[in-house]
């Protein structure tokens, strides 16, 4: 199928929703099938108003009427309304700096299709080609893709009513409308984010912290990365770029990182960093130094532990999350030097301080690309 035939089978089936029914839709979607008398209750909106709201959002098909359950208090039957996971389909996208992993997800963000290529180039023409070619693909099989979210890692910001690639130091560019772009070769609604960001949705919606109003997210691997959700708002900062933990001091007396600063997190929490002080080849080798007992990469991990341990009781402090979720490909930092993490944790927190709401969930490229495909439908949603 054609950009042009899905984007005119995806705009007749995604109408406007008003401010009930998207409310009521997303309540569906964080919390599974509910009695409709708990949607308005959640709502504080009238049966009425939320029978209307139900109509159409079954007419669309995002909705349909589930098994009947029994109130607890009184044993009377209650109708279920749940998000129909047979109807309407996203791509989401992770961009790395070799590789692109691409998931087709439904509206719970239910992975149904996944594919993982490596990058063809660096060039911005050839990865939106190949990004293009693998909806494509996936359209043959799901004709209602009705849009596109891909992150990466770098700053974006929206200028002049554009979304921009600001920066991605991984791919290499720099002031790239990704979105417009891409979106002229699909004929469907691209939106674009920081792959920590969209990570953080995910987290958010469908994962660990659903149903939070507050949630940080902590993610180490090749870099740092800090997302964060406020009142129910992934926060982006004024100009794209909040979350920069990178550089929190740790030690001043510590080496340089090469930006102008000394005993920063990025000096020994970086996958690379950890490497090089461990005295080893790359971080695998160093996790299996550091697990055999090797003095110089426990020594290694143990600085990193602190360094992590820092930033989340700083996070803590500063924020006051309901939860803190920590995921990423560096997460045996947890596993070689847990005590170091904590007692960095307590070393910055005050004694009273009830204990940090720490979740460690290893994650894969796959949940990076499925981050993707909840920033697509967020954004759809107009949340």
């Amino acid at each position: 199928m054609t950009g042009t035939a899905v984007e005119e089978s995806s705009s007749r089936a995604w109408p406007y929703l008003a401010g009930v029914e998207r409310s009521t839709l997303r309540e569906l979607l964080i919390h599974g099938p509910l009695p409709r008398a708990e949607i308005a209750r959640r709502l504080s909106v009238s049966r009425a108003s939320l029978t209307r709201a139900t109509r159409l959002l079954m007419e669309h098909a995002f909705i349909a009427e589930r098994e009947i359950a029994l109130r607890a208090a009184m044993g009377r039957p209650s109708e279920m309304l749940a998000v129909r996971e047979d109807q309407h389909h996203f791509l989401g996208v992770k961009l790395t700096g070799d590789a692109v992993f691409a998931v087709v997800t439904d509206l719970r963000a239910r992975i149904v299709a996944s594919v993982e290529e490596e990058l063809r180039s660096r060039a911005v023409h050839d990865t939106v080609g190949q990004i293009a070619d693998i909806h494509a693909r996936f359209a043959r099989d799901y004709a209602d893709i009705h849009a596109v979210g891909v992150c990466l890692a770098g700053d974006l910001a929206t200028v002049d009513g554009r979304q921009v690639v600001i920066e991605s130091y991984f791919l290499g560019w720099k002031d790239v409308p990704l979105t417009d772009m891409l979106g002229r070769r699909l004929g469907i609604p691209v939106f674009a984010d920081n792959d920590v960001r969209g990570l953080t949705a995910a987290e958010h919606w469908y994962g660990a912290g659903a149903g939070c109003d507050s949630l940080a997210v902590v993610t180490v691997g090749a870099g740092i990365g800090f997302g964060l959700v406020i009142d129910g708002k992934v926060v982006a900062g004024h100009g794209g770029r909040a979350g920069q933990l990178g550089h929190l001091p740790i030690d001043p007396t510590g080496p340089p990182c090469g930006r102008g600063h000394t005993g920063c997190a990025s000096v020994y929490l970086p996958s690379e960093r950890i490497a090089q002080a461990a005295g080893a080849e790359d971080y695998a080798a160093a996790v299996s130094a550091a697990r055999a007992g090797d003095a110089q990469a426990r020594a290694a991990f143990d600085a990193a532990a602190r360094a992590l341990g820092v930033i989340i009781g700083t996070v803590a402090n500063a924020l006051d999350p309901e939860k803190i979720v920590l995921t990423g490909d560096g997460l045996a930092v947890m596993e070689i030097s847990p005590d170091r993490v904590m007692d960095a944790i307590a070393g910055v927190r005050l004694p009273e301080d009830e204990p940090v709401r720490l979740v460690v969930e290893p994650v894969e490229f796959t949940e990076w690309a499925r981050g993707g495909a909840v920033v697509a439908i967020r954004r759809m949603l107009q949340f």
